[in-house]
C-alpha cells in the first residue's frame, strides 16, 4: 500500500492536566541531573565545558504545571496516523507530538507487533522541566536538561511533501517555538513506501544574533522484562546514579552485574554509552528471543543512553505510579546530540543543528544477542542493523529530506501555541517550513502583542488578575520594552521578573516594591517572598506570603464602595461568608511585620512569631476571577506560604493557613502532607503518623523527592524519642529498622 496520513481520535484513560501554576518560576531548578564542581574537575575537558555551558536558572517564561490529579477517565486525543504496509506509527500533536505507538505490521500477524512501550493511560506525573510527564512511547526532548517543558503541551502539525512526494509520499511536520531558549525547531516523520522504518528528520534553528545553547534527546520507551537487553555500539558508559555522581565504567559489567539488562540494578540510573569517533550511531532493546526495536541516525546525533528503574522498591513504585495496575515495566532507550544529558552545545548565530533519525524492527540471533561475549552481541546486532538498513541508505535519506525541510505545509493537522508567532512578529524571522501564523496568537499574548506595538503593556483586569498575573516573557528584547512602558502594578512586576531571570535580583526587587506602590497585590508581595527566602530572611518570606494568602482569600468578599471606610476584621467576618470561618484571619500572632506591606523599603522582623498587627484590608473587586483559576492561585500560594511559615518555626501559623483553605485543596495529597509536617512541627507526631496511616497519594510528587520518607522517619523518630531531642545513630537505625516506610510511600530513588 502507498503510505497514507490521517487524522484519528484515540480513547484513553486521562486524569486531566488541570489549570498551570499562576506564580512564576523564580527558584532555581529543581533538577536531579546534574553535578557539582568537584565532579565535574574530573571529567574530559570539553564534557565539563559542556556541563557547565549555559545552565538554567529557571524554566521562565514557562509556567508550572501541577494542577493534575490521578483520578481517571476515558478521554478522546487528537492523533495523527502514518502508515504503510509494514508500520503504523501514531502520534499525538496535542502532547508533546508524542509518537504514542509503532507497529511492526508482520506477515499474518493482523494485530502486528507494538515496537514501543505504548502507556494504556494518561497518567501525568512530576517529571518534566516544569511538572506534568507522561511514560510511554517517544518523545522530543529539547530545551535544557530533562523532560521538555513541551511534554503536555500542543505543537503544530502539518501534511508536507516528503522526498519521495513524486509516488505520492507524504510527511507528518511537527513545530514549535521552544521558550526557554528562544528557539524554533520541527520534526518530520515519514514511512517511505514499503519501508520497514519510520524516518525522522529533525532540526534546530537559531535566528538570532548571538550564539544560543542547545540541547537534544530522542526518548524511546521500550517494553522491559529480565530477558531484554540493551545494545549499543561502546565498551564504556557514564554511569550517572541520583546520588548526583558521574563516572566511567565499564560496559556490559559492572560492580558484579551486567548493566546492559535493566532490570539487573536496584535503582534508577542512566548509563551514558562512549559511542567510538566514527562508529555508527545506534542502540537497540531486544528480548529473548533476539527481537526487539533498533534506532539508529546520522553522525551528529552522537550521543546514546540507557535509562533504568532497576527491580527495587522505589522504582517498582514509580513505575506503578506512571500507569495502571497489571502493565508490564520499561527501560528508556535515548539519542542525543552530546554524550550526556548534562551537557548543552552551542549554536552559532544564524546556524541550524539537522540530523536524521530512524526507527524500526530488529531481529537477530539470541544466541549471540544473549551470550557473554560483548563484542559478539554488537557485532552481531549492527550486522543486521546494516542488513535492514545500511548505514549509506540513512545518510543518503538525509540528503534527500533536506530540501524538503523548508517546504511550506500543504494541510494543517493540529495548532500549538501563539508564543512563535508573537516572536515572529518581534523578530521578523523568515522561518521556511516552519510559519507561525498571527491567527494562533491568543489571550495570552495579547497584552505582549500590544507592548509591542503601543509601547505600554496593558494594566491589569481588576477580576481576572485577582486569580492570575499573566504570564511573563523574560528575555532581554522584553525586558527593555518593560523598562520603556509606563508604570503600571502589572508592568512593574513583569518587568522585575524578567530582571530577576537575568540575575539583576536588587533591580528585580525595586520594580515589585514598585508595583506595590501602584498596587497591592499577591503577586508582588510573594515575588519579594522569593527574594526575602534567597537573602537569608525567612521571617520576612514568612510575613509576605501570610499577607498575600490573605489579599486572595479576600478577593472574594463584597467590594467597600468608594468613601467607606475599611472594614474592621469582626466586620469582615460578620458579613462575608467566604471569610467567615477562616482561622488564618484570627491568627494575631501571625507577625505582619513592617517589612511585608506596599513599598515601605523596610527590613521586616526576623524574630519567629513576634506579634504584630495584621492588615486584613480586601483590595477592590470589579469582576468575578475565574473560579478554576482562583483555586489554584489558592493551592499555589497556600503551599507556599505554609512551607515558609514553617521555615520561619511559626507552625500554628501554618496550621492557620492550612486550615483557611478551600476543603478541596486541603484534601489533596500535598497538602496532607504538608498536615503532617505541620502536626509534626506543633509536637503532635501521633497525629501526624495518623495522617500516613489514614493514607493520601501526592500528585505532583517531584522525581527526586525525598519528603515522603523524612517526613515518615522524623515521625517513628519523634514518636520514639518522645522529646525533640535527637536519637543516636544506633537508635535511629533500630526504629527505623521496626517502622519501615510503607510501600505506597516508597519512591526513593537512591539507596537510603
Amino acid at each position: 500500500m502507498a503510505t497514507s496520513v490521517r487524522r484519528t481520535t484515540l480513547t484513553l484513560p486521562t486524569a486531566p492536566l488541570g489549570p498551570d501554576n499562576p506564580l512564576p518560576a523564580l527558584r532555581p531548578l529543581d533538577e536531579v541531573h546534574r553535578v557539582d564542581d568537584r565532579v565535574r574537575a574530573t571529567l574530559p575537558s570539553d564534557m565539563a565545558r559542556q556541563v557547565a555551558h549555559a545552565p538554567l536558572r529557571s524554566v521562565l517564561p514557562v509556567r508550572l504545571r501541577d494542577g493534575y490529579g490521578r483520578d481517571r477517565a476515558p478521554a478522546t486525543l487528537d492523533a495523527i496516523v502514518l502508515e504503510n504496509d509494514r508500520l503504523r506509527a501514531t502520534v499525538l500533536p496535542g502532547l508533546g507530538g508524542r509518537v504514542h505507538s509503532l507497529i511492526h505490521k508482520a506477515t499474518g500477524d493482523s494485530a502486528g507487533t507494538e515496537l514501543l512501550y505504548r502507556n494504556p493511560v494518561l497518567q501525568p506525573a512530576d517529571f518534566a522541566l516544569n511538572g506534568a510527564w507522561f511514560s510511554g512511547g517517544i518523545e522530543w526532548n529539547i530545551g535544557a536538561t530533562g523532560h521538555t517543558t513541551l511534554s503536555c503541551a500542543p505543537l503544530h502539525a502539518a501534511r508536507v511533501p516528503a522526498p519521495d512526494a513524486a509516488e505520492g509520499g507524504a510527511m507528518v511536520r511537527l513545530w514549535e517555538w521552544e521558550r526557554l531558549r528562544d528557539l524554533p525547531f520541527q520534526v518530520d516523520l515519514w514511512l517511505p513506501a514499503d519501508s520497514a522504518f519510520l524516518y525522522v528528520g529533525v532540526r534546530i534553528r537559531n535566528p538570532h544574533h548571538l550564539p544560543a545553547p542547545v540541547y537534544w534527546w530522542s526518548n524511546i520507551a521500550v517494553p522491559e522484562d529480565a530477558h531484554t537487553r540493551v545494545l549499543a555500539p561502546a565498551d564504556d558508559a557514564w554511569h550517572f546514579g541520583y546520588a548526583r555522581t558521574l563516572s566511567r565504567v565499564p560496559v556490559p559489567e559492572w560492580d558484579g552485574a551486567d548493566r546492559t539488562y535493566p532490570l539487573r540494578g536496584a535503582y534508577p540510573a542512566d548509563y551514558f554509552y562512549e559511542v567510538p569517533d566514527g562508529a555508527r550511531r545506534w542502540i537497540a532493546s531486544l528480548d529473548a528471543d533476539g527481537s526487539g526495536l533498533v534506532q539508529t541516525s546520522t553522525d551528529l546525533l552522537r550521543g546514546r543512553k540507557l535509562f533504568v528503574w532497576g527491580a527495587g522498591p522505589g522504582g517498582r513504585r514509580w513505575q506503578q505510579w506512571l500507569t495502571e495496575p497489571g502493565t508490564g515495566g520499561y527501560a528508556e532507550i535515548q539519542a542525543g546530540l552530546a554524550r550526556t544529558q548534562l551537557e548543552h552545545i552551542p549554536l552559532e548565530a544564524g546556524e541550524e543543528f539537522a540530523w536524521l533519525e530512524a526507527y524500526g524492527p530488529l531481529t537477530a540471533d539470541p544466541a549471540a544477542v544473549h551470550g557473554t561475549d560483548w563484542t559478539a552481541a554488537r557485532r552481531e546486532t549492527e550486522t543486521r542493523l546494516e542488513a535492514a538498513l545500511p548505514r549509506a541508505e540513512v545518510d543518503a535519506a538525509y540528503a534527500a529530506w533536506r530540501p524538503y525541510a523548508d517546504a511550506e505545509p500543504a494541510e494543517r493537522l493540529a495548532t500549538g501555541s501563539g508564543w512563535g508567532a508573537l516572536e515572529a512578529e518581534r523578530g521578523g524571522f523568515q522561518l521556511p517550513g516552519t510559519p507561525f501564523d498571527p491567527g494562533t496568537l491568543g489571550a495570552e499574548q495579547e497584552p505582549w502583542r500590544r507592548l509591542l506595538r503601543t509601547g505600554a503593556l496593558p494594566d491589569w483586569e481588576p477580576g481576572p488578575s485577582q486569580a492570575d498575573p499573566g504570564a511573563s516573557l523574560v528575555a532581554p528584547v522584553w525586558r527593555d520594552l518593560l523598562e520603556a512602558a509606563p508604570s503600571t502594578a502589572g508592568a512593574e512586576y513583569h518587568l522585575g521578573v524578567a530582571q530577576w531571570h537575568a540575575g539583576d535580583r536588587a533591580q528585580a526587587e525595586r520594580s515589585w516594591e514598585r508595583s506595590l506602590r501602584c498596587a497591592e497585590t499577591p503577586w508582588a508581595l510573594r515575588c519579594l517572598a522569593v527574594a526575602d527566602t534567597a537573602s537569608g530572611h525567612p521571617a520576612r518570606a514568612a510575613d509576605r506570603l501570610l499577607r498575600a494568602v490573605q489579599l486572595l482569600l479576600a478577593s472574594g468578599t463584597v467590594p467597600p464602595q468608594k468613601g467607606d471606610p475599611v472594614l474592621a476584621a469582626d466586620q469582615m467576618l460578620e458579613t462575608d461568608p467566604v471569610l467567615e470561618a477562616d482561622p488564618v484571619l484570627e491568627a494575631a500572632g501571625a507577625g505582619q511585620g513592617p517589612g511585608a506591606g506596599a513599598g515601605t523599603g523596610q527590613q521586616g522582623t526576623e524574630a519567629a512569631g513576634a506579634p504584630t498587627s495584621v492588615s486584613l484590608a480586601a483590595p477592590p473587586v470589579v469582576a468575578a476571577a475565574d473560579p478554576v483559576a482562583l483555586e489554584a492561585a489558592e493551592a499555589a500560594l497556600g503551599r507556599e506560604a505554609i512551607v515558609a511559615l514553617l521555615a520561619a518555626d511559626r507552625p500554628d501559623d501554618a496550621r492557620a493557613v492550612l486550615d483557611a483553605l478551600r476543603p478541596a485543596i486541603r484534601d489533596r495529597g500535598r497538602f496532607r502532607l504538608l498536615r503532617a509536617q505541620v502536626l509534626l512541627a506543633q509536637g503532635d507526631a501521633l497525629a501526624a503518623r495518623a495522617v500516613f496511616d489514614e493514607g493520601f497519594e501526592v500528585c505532583d510528587l517531584r522525581e527526586g523527592d525525598e519528603a515522603l520518607s523524612d517526613t515518615w522517619y522524623a515521625i517513628v523518630e519523634r514518636l520514639a524519642s518522645g522529646t525533640e531531642e535527637p536519637l543516636t545513630e544506633e537508635a535511629r537505625a533500630q526504629v527505623r529498622t521496626e517502622h519501615p516506610l510503607p510501600g505506597r510511600y516508597e519512591f526513593r530513588m537512591r539507596p537510603a
